[in-house]
């Protein structure tokens, strides 16, 4: 019998999950985040902190090892790409259903909104994360 889809309320609590074999590595900024994390190396992660994380954010350096875990297509995978020059991600992405593909040196905005929005917004300082004057005074 198929296992339904998380509630979206379950995916807001629990943490996003990090799949990289360089847990060291912070290459697209998200050490300033503070959305909850857990980073786990490709032969760790479980199909169910697969399934149940409100977004998953992989590594292309641990690209392979994943695709040996056969992961089923899923809204909010992000693939991350440590060299700005290789051509043959997109296709790659395409062919895990990753929905967007972030470089190394990429401004991180966009990134901390989308971790903001899938868990619900319950981490945001929005004064970090808007930009631009303060709205005029009523005076």
């Amino acid at each position: 019998m198929p296992h339904s889809a998380p509630a979206p309320e379950d995916r807001a609590r629990t943490p996003v999950l990090i799949i990289s074999d360089h847990p060291d590595d912070d290459p697209i900024g998200l050490l300033p985040c503070p959305v909850s994390l857990r980073r786990l190396p490709s032969p760790l992660f479980s199909a169910a902190e697969y399934r149940l994380a409100p977004l998953v954010i992989l590594d292309d350096r641990s690209y392979t090892a994943f695709t040996l875990h056969h992961m089923p297509h899923r809204p909010g995978l992000i693939l991350t790409l440590a060299d700005p020059g290789d051509d043959t991600v997109h296709p790659r992405a395409a062919a895990i259903g990753a929905e967007a593909v972030l470089h190394t040196g990429q401004d991180p905005s966009w990134l901390h909104l989308r971790l903001h929005e899938a868990t619900d917004c319950r981490y945001a300082r929005w004064e970090d994360l808007l930009t631009g004057p303060p709205p005029p005074s009523g005076t």
